[in-house]
């Protein structure tokens, strides 16, 4: 066992250095994705100059579903449409919008002097609260519109501004959960696609073949070689994502380290199939590409599940991916532990059983396999 696990080390240092040599493997590996992050911050790490915003109407008067009608029709804000005020808040803490306005039961119902009155509560979300109290400010203001129409200076209709005392995520933080998978799928698969049917058409891989070197240790290197590297990419990632664009992380640092290794491991698992199945560049290629794109469009890499049609919904599910994104915006945004990621941590580790034992037992050395 002590020489078996003493070649598959050597192998995996051997790999190391002739990487950091390859001027091309080190601009894809990381200069590439982090364009990637610059130009998905840059899109989405702006605050936007719109208001997004929910209105839960509770009230029975007529008053309140004019009010309503007249906001709908006020190009200040997109309304949108959900109807319960917990899934008000939670599209809130994920920055899907910016305030959540609620309409009491009593809003707008008469008062002693016959006149509308009530007050009507808008939300804002810990660390947005610009957004939130500007929204709250312009309700006041129509309001008071209304007071004066009524002949009530005393403003019998009033605005309460409640925070959820929670902070939600930006726009960016709520994307760069997508970038790490993407990341992680894109050196997972793509690198491994390419360099070990390389090293098949070299003749590399038969010559250590009649060393002799084991299936298992061969593939057990590559994934320990991808592992270090993907892990150095994720790092650095982080790194810009905090200093360019305050990314928060609202998680536990180690709950994040914990399942970003798991999730290397898996998606590395999915390269290593597509490297032991082809044999050169013009097999790897489309196989690369069969698994890597449907990954890419239908796990919420780039596009959020919840905008899905139900039964894409449905498909989403079931590919690798979806539960690599899910945790990681779970754990980044929302403060999930580990127990909290456990479905997701579940699906990613019965893929490793999977994608390494076919990348096992069904590697091939060389054309002449």
């Amino acid at each position: 066992m002590k020489a078996y696990w003493r070649a598959i080390l050597g192998l995996t240092a051997a790999y190391r250095k002739r990487f950091v040599r390859d001027k091309t493997s080190l601009f894809f590996t990381f200069l590439f994705p982090l364009i990637f992050l610059f130009i998905f911050g840059t899109i989405f790490g702006n605050d936007s100059v719109s208001f997004k915003v929910a209105v839960i109407n509770d009230a029975d008067s007529s008053f309140a579903t004019e009010f309503v009608k007249s906001l709908e029709a006020n190009d200040a804000f997109k309304v949108d449409d959900v109807s319960a005020l917990d899934q008000a808040k939670t599209k809130m803490s994920r920055s899907e919008i910016d305030s959540v306005i609620e309409l009491p039961q009593s809003f707008g119902q008469p008062n002693e002097q016959g006149v509308p009155s009530g007050e009507l509560n808008v939300y804002y979300r810990k660390g947005a609260e610009q957004a939130g109290q500007t929204v709250g400010a312009v309700m006041q203001q129509i309001l008071d519109g209304a007071n004066k129409e009524f002949g009530r200076p005393d403003a019998a209709l009033k605005v309460t501004q409640v925070s959820t005392a929670e902070a939600g995520a930006s726009n960016f933080d709520y994307t760069f959960s997508g970038l790490l998978g993407f990341s992680l799928m894109s050196m997972g698969i793509f690198g491994l696609a390419n360099a070990m049917p390389t090293e098949k058409e070299k003749g590399s891989f038969r010559r250590l073949r009649a060393a002799p070197f084991r299936t298992s240790q061969l593939v057990i290197a590559n994934a320990l070689h991808y592992l270090q590297v993907t892990l150095m990419s994720v790092v650095m990632m982080m790194i810009v994502g905090i200093g360019v664009f305050d990314f928060n992380m609202r998680g536990d640092w180690a709950t994040f380290a914990v399942f970003a290794v798991i999730s290397a491991v898996m998606v590395i698992g999915f390269g290593l199939v597509v490297g032991a199945l082809a044999n050169n560049d013009s097999q790897s290629a489309p196989i690369a590409n069969l698994v890597a794109f449907p990954m890419m469009f239908l796990s919420g890499a780039f596009f959020p599940t919840f905008a899905f049609p139900v039964w894409l919904q449905s498909v989403s599910a079931f590919i690798p991916l979806t539960p690599v994104i899910d945790g990681f915006r779970q754990i980044m945004t929302e403060h999930a532990t580990l127990v909290s990621v456990a479905p997701q941590l579940g699906i990613m580790l019965l893929w490793i059983v999977v994608a390494y034992f076919i990348a096992i037992r069904f590697f091939r050395w060389g054309e002449t396999s």
